[in-house]
């Protein structure tokens, strides 16, 4: 009897495993808990680069200045970020060694205007540099960048009681083909209304010229007899090509200085001119030569 209980609880035992069994084999299989859908790509940020290669002693251009995608934890030592202040303070700043197109522009690879030594660094040796005043007109609407090259003209009057209407206003060229290496402390001309810098640039009012000890000496005395005003020279037009410096007086310009009814020798076949001698105040002599 003993024996038979034993076994009859030995079987009962083996179904009961059994079925605990195959309840585990019915059941689902856990899973391994899931990954994220889609992990965090890595952070890019946007640092300033050079657009193309820039010769050391440059002044860089707004069209020097791009920008360039890269990795947070890749980011260069001294990189900036691309953002309106910092376009700023690169453009008119001087590169101190040769960059080429997509080196990342860092503070300390450049010199910027109002640093200690900017103006010293910028000029050639035995060279000068003048600043000379300028309005939305005699600088050429705000055009003028630095590195370009400039005509410096030249216009005064001269008091009526000692000139003849035809020779009050003369114009002359003082100086032709002056570097420009900088234009006032913040250089964003020629930026259109509502870009970076234009509130800036209403505040240009003066442009600093390259030139020899001689030059400068003739700047400072034209600043003192007239109105300077700059001619832009086109890209590429040597540097040697020199301008005939005679003046040009008004008479030469308009021929509405001509008394009324004189002719002119062209006009009777060369019969005769007319001049008028000024004496002084209130004495005026014509004199007509046949």
């Amino acid at each position: 009897m003993g024996l038979r209980l034993v076994l009859i609880a030995v079987m009962l035992v083996g179904v009961a495993g059994l079925g605990v069994l195959g309840v585990i084999a019915m059941a689902p299989t856990p899973q391994a808990p899931r990954q994220a859908a889609a992990e965090a790509p890595p952070e890019r940020i946007a640092v300033l680069v050079a657009a193309r290669a820039v010769q050391a002693g440059t002044l860089l251009k707004p069209e020097d200045v791009t920008a360039r995608e890269t990795f947070v934890a890749e980011l260069p030592e001294g990189a900036m970020r691309d953002a309106p202040e910092a376009r700023i303070d690169f453009i008119g700043a001087m590169v101190r060694r040769t960059l080429s197109q997509g080196d990342v522009l860092r503070f300390d690879g450049v010199l910027r205007p109002g640093e200690n030594g900017f103006l010293a660094a910028v000029l050639a040796p035995g060279m000068r540099a003048v600043t000379v005043g300028v309005d939305a007109v005699s600088g050429t609407a705000g055009l003028i960048w630095p590195g370009d090259r400039v005509d410096v003209i030249l216009t005064q009057s001269f008091d009526e009681h000692d000139a003849t209407p035809a020779r009050r206003v003369a114009g002359e060229t003082v100086l032709t083909a002056a570097r420009v290496i900088a234009v006032d402390r913040h250089l964003v001309q020629g930026m259109q209304p509502g870009q970076v810098g234009d509130s800036l640039r209403e505040t240009n009012r003066t442009v600093t010229l390259e030139v020899s000890a001689e030059q400068a000496t003739r700047v400072a005395v034209a600043t003192r007899l007239g109105r300077l005003s700059l001619a832009l020279r086109a890209a590429g037009t040597p540097i040697e090509e020199r301008l005939d410096q005679r003046p040009v007086w008004g008479g030469d310009v308009s021929s509405a200085f001509a008394p009324v009814g004189v002719t002119t020798p062209g006009e009777t076949g060369g019969a005769g001119s007319t001049i008028r001698v000024f004496g002084g105040p209130g004495r005026v002599e014509e004199i007509r030569f046949r």
